[in-house]
Formats: C-alpha cells, structure tokens, sequence
C-alpha cells in the first residue's frame, strides 16, 4: 500500500497534474478541491508551468453563452454588411487547457457545452443566423472551493479523469518536484506508443467492479493514465505500479461500495505440502509461470484505492449508503420567476426598454447588424453611412430570479399519529431537516395536538435548532387539524411577501376530531379543515400530504386534494422511506 503521508499526498497531485500536462483532453480534466489559498495558488502556478506551450483560458463563473461560443463580430459586419464569426472561449481553447473557477456553482448551460466539447471534441454551433462545426478538443482543471454541500456537477465530473485534494495541505508539505518540461515533452511524443498488458488491463476491470464503478468512460480513462504515467517514467510498457497509480488518481473518488478482499489463507493450510498423487510429474508450462509473474497482486491494488477514498465518502459506504451524485446548492430548490431588472441573465429576447426591461445593446447592434446594406439603398441619402436601428432590433436581457425557499414541517402529534408513528414522523422530518439545510433552504416546524397548533420554530436554517425544536415535540391529544392548516396558511402567506417559495409537508392521517374553536366534534372539525385547506390553495403554494398511518385513509387523501397538494401514502414505511418520498416529490413539482 502506498503511504498518505502529507508529502507523498503532494507528491502524488504533482504526479497526477503531470499526467494531465502531458495529454489534456485524453484525461478530461483534473477536479482540483481546495480553498484558494497558498496551496492552490502552488499548485497552479506549477501548472502553468507545465503547459508546454499551450493555450491557457479561464472561464468565470457567470460567462455568457455568447463568449463560450462566439457570435457576430459587430466591426467587421457593420463594415461589410455581411455576417461574420467571432470566436468564443471553448473554441480559442482548442488544444490547450480551461481553468473553471467555482466549478461547484458553474451554470448548467456551461456545463453542457464543456460536456460535449470533452466528448467529441467539436462545437456544434447554430447561432445567430449561422451554423458550423469548430474543433475544441481542449482539457479542464475545475476548482471546487470546497464548500459544504457544493460540487461540481455530475455531468462534469464524470468526464475529469483525475481528482486532487488540497484541502489538508499546507506549503510546507510541497517538496521540490523532479519532474521537468523536457521529460513532460518526452513523455508527451512516446505515451501513445505504450503498451497495455492484458492481464493489467484485466486487473483495471476488475477493480473498477470491485469498487462499484459502472461508467466505461472511467475505464477508458484509467487505461489511457496508466500509458502516460509508465511514459513519465520512461518506460515502453505499463507495470503494475501504474495500475496501482491509476486506480488512486482516476478511480477511488469514484467508489460506489467497498470491495470485499479475500480472506487471509490460514497458515497451517498454506504449509502443508499437496498430496503426491495430485502433484503433476510434468514441469509447469513457461506460459503459466509467465502469467503468474505478470499478474498483478490485485488484494494491493484494491487496498490502495480503499486508502485514497475520500474520508466523507469512504464513512458514506461504510454506513452502506449510495453516494450523491451531485448535491444541490445553496437555496436552489426555490421557484424560479423572471424579472426585468436583476437576476441571473439567461438571454436576450425581442421587447421595448421602455417598458422596464434592461436593452441589451451587443445583441440589438446583431440584430440590426445583416439589414444595414438593404437599409442604406432604401435610405434617404442625408442617412448613408449612418448605423440604421428599427424598432424590430431591440432586445432585452432577460432575467431568472432564484427565490430563497422554505419548507414547513407540519408534524400532526396526536393521540392518533402519536400512537404508532410519530418515531418515524420525527426521524423522517430529521433527514428532511438535513436535506434542506445541504440545499441552504430555510425550515420551519408547526406541531398539532390537544386544542391546538403551535408554531414551534420559526423559519431559521439553524440545524441545530431544528433538531432540538423536534426533539422536543410531545404526543398525544385531540387533532387541531383545522387550526393546523389555518396557522400553515398565515405563515406561507408571510413567506411568500418576503419573496420567498414556501412548501408545506404536512405529516396527517387527515383525521380532524378538535373543531376552531376547541371543542371535540369530527364532523365539524373536518369541515373546517376542508374550508381552511381551500383558503390555503388559494395561495397557489406548494404542499405534500403525507399519510403516515399503518393503513391509507381516505380523509388524508381528501386533505391532500383540497389543498391542491400530492398526496403520499406511506403505509409500513420507515423514516428512510418517508424522506425518500418528499425528496422525489419535490423533485416532480
């Protein structure tokens, strides 16, 4: 097993920057996680230094589409009155490396034109009145800050090759490198020509199931690395310690369980000699003592890769939990609602500034760019030669606001659900809790019981305080249904004045016997909440009714309709299974 001691840590993101040096868009890219700091800064400083001449460009967080992929270069076809191409940054990056900053908060949209440039090493483009295929085989070096709860996308994670984590080391575990650009260069000419055994390449497969890796593209990856890591090295064909390299940079992050290795043979097994008869007079053939040397010690490899599985991950799949594949940023489950004036911009679309939309000036002067000829012969001759807009040209930025959101936890503690549910209403409301506060939504808890309903935690992104507003959350008692649904509405109401997007989950069995008022009556505390959970659709929110009950009730899915919400029936289901359920519907609304 190789050691993981801070120096070799450094060592070993040295070595894996330079396999990345050497072919960029064979590998992808490189997902380097560190704060910005001294670390980071070493570390790409020592990138740039490797570059080996190649063209270096940097995308910022908020880049355009029309800078990633270009557009019409306004001089030129104002001058001429023909249409011509400005190249974008994806394309000007074709055979050098992009560095993503904040890869962890990158737009969707950039993400997918990274994608398809990394799988086929071209850009479709179809913009603006032209259409064109341009080469951009370029690799990535995304920087993830590292913050909690943020990660690049999985769509582009799957495509980098390699991942580095820096977030441990300091600039004292930076020791000098003996890797320089002429053995860079070297390496660069000869990787392609090096050979791939089979019994390595069989060795490569079986770890990457071992670990649980399904994607063939890590595969490939892993083999194309360990041809350029035996090629640093100086070596016409790759050996074991490239394997063993390979499965630590390219594989063990991507783990979705933990091997099981072999036992260990017991020694008084091992020691007795074989019986006579079994024993083969005839000496082994050469072919099977040369497969027996070149088959690589697998139980080592996979050792290795457990060694280098990242420490959040590696607890993940010792609870035997499926790791998260891409986990949401702060505040982004929210509802999205177009404004005029601020945002996120995500185009440009014909419209009248006058009108309180923001005029988009690049995009009028190209809208108005293709008619200046034909405008110019029907002009009047006191207008030759002058830039001629119409009404027709203007465009306006359009704008995508992301609401903060905040889900309410609306917890019926009864005599009736307190009965046989409230521990997996309380320990599924906790990991919907912990959802919320990955995605930075806010929480509120509302709790129902006896002649009332309490708000027991007003809307905060504490977890703590959550936790212990829930902890404390006794049971038993009448079913204040209506007052539930009436207290529910008056702070979704509050919610949605601050400009936030509330979402109601309401965990029930939807029977009401605790009227307005007080007093005990089934039929008419279910008229109420009926008349109350009509008010609350008016609010056009979002809502979930959980059926928590060991049978499904109608009322609570009578509750459910009148609220305009989904209902969930969640019938012998545990606290994993209810979180389950909000998530994915959630996920539909």
């Amino acid at each position: 097993m190789m050691p993981t001691s801070a120096s070799s840590h450094w060592a070993l993101a040295e070595e894996a920057l330079a396999a990345f040096s050497i072919a960029p868009h064979a590998l992808g890219g490189i997902w380097v996680r560190s704060s910005p700091g001294p670390v980071r800064t070493l570390f790409l400083e020592l990138a740039e230094d490797w570059q080996l001449n190649r063209i270096a460009k940097r995308i910022p967080l908020h880049a355009q589409e029309a800078r990633l992929l270009g557009g019409i270069e306004l001089t030129q076809t104002l001058a001429t009155g023909k249409l011509h191409w400005e190249t974008g940054l994806l394309a000007q990056s074709h055979g050098g490396v992009i560095t993503l900053t904040m890869a962890e908060r990158v737009q969707r949209q950039t993400i997918a034109h990274l994608c398809s440039a990394l799988d086929t090493g071209n850009l479709r483009l179809a913009r603006e009145g032209l259409s064109q295929t341009v080469p951009a085989a370029f690799g990535v070096i995304a920087l993830d800050e590292g913050l909690e709860g943020e990660q690049p996308q999985t769509a582009l994670t799957e495509r980098l090759g390699l991942r580095v984590d820096l977030s441990s080391l300091s600039v004292h575990d930076a020791l000098p490198s003996d890797i320089d650009s002429a053995r860079l260069l070297n390496a660069q000419a000869n990787w392609t020509s090096v050979t791939l055994s089979d019994d390595l390449t069989e060795a490569l497969a079986v770890t990457t199931l071992a670990l649980g890796i399904e994607s063939p593209r890590a595969m490939v990856i892993a083999s194309r690395l360990m041809k350029i890591l035996a090629a640093i090295n100086d070596r016409s064909a790759a050996t074991e310690a490239d394997l063993e390299r390979a499965v630590i940079m390219s594989l063990a992050h991507r783990a979705t369980r933990l091997p099981e290795l072999p036992p260990e043979d017991d020694d008084n097994e091992a020691s007795e000699p074989e019986p006579q008869e079994a024993q083969s007079e005839e000496p082994e053939s050469p072919s099977n003592n040369e497969q027996s040397e070149v088959t690589p010690p697998l139980d080592a490899v996979i050792e290795s890769a457990i060694a280098h599985i990242p420490a959040g991950l590696l607890a993940s799949l010792r609870q035997g939990h499926q790791p998260r594949g891409k986990s949401s940023a702060g505040g982004k489950s929210g509802s999205q609602q177009r404004h005029k004036q601020r945002g996120r911009p995500v185009g440009t679309e014909p419209g009248d500034p006058r009108r309180g939309s923001r005029l988009n000036l690049m995009a009028t002067l190209r809208a108005a760019a293709p008619w200046q000829t034909l405008r110019r012969r029907q002009a009047n001759p006191g207008q030759q030669g002058q830039l001629l807009i119409k009404p027709s040209d203007f465009r306006t930025t359009r704008f995508r606001h992301q609401r903060e959101s905040t889900t309410l936890f609306v917890v019926d503690a009864s005599g009736s659900a307190a009965m046989h549910r409230m521990a997996e209403a309380k320990g599924a409301v906790e990991l919907l809790l912990a959802d919320c506060y990955s995605r930075r939504d806010s929480v509120a808890l509302i709790a129902f019981r006896g002649d009332k309903a309490e708000l027991l935690l007003p809307p905060t992104r504490s977890l703590v305080r959550a936790k212990k507003a829930l902890a404390a959350l006794p049971g038993g008692g009448g079913t204040p249904l209506a007052h539930a649904v009436e207290l529910t509405t008056v702070l979704s109401e509050q919610i949605m004045r601050d400009g936030a997007t509330p979402t109601a989950v309401f965990l029930t069995d939807g029977v009401a016997n605790i009227a307005r008022d007080g007093t005990p009556g089934r039929q008419r505390a279910k008229e109420e909440a009926m008349a109350a959970a009509k008010q609350f659709r008016a609010l056009n929110s979002r809502a979930l009714v959980i059926d928590a009950s060991p049978r499904a009730q109608e009322k609570a899915r009578e509750l459910a309709a009148a609220l305009g919400g989904r209902y969930l029936a969640m019938p012998q289901a545990d606290a994993q299974g209810l979180r389950n359920m909000v998530r994915s519907a959630e996920a539909v609304n």
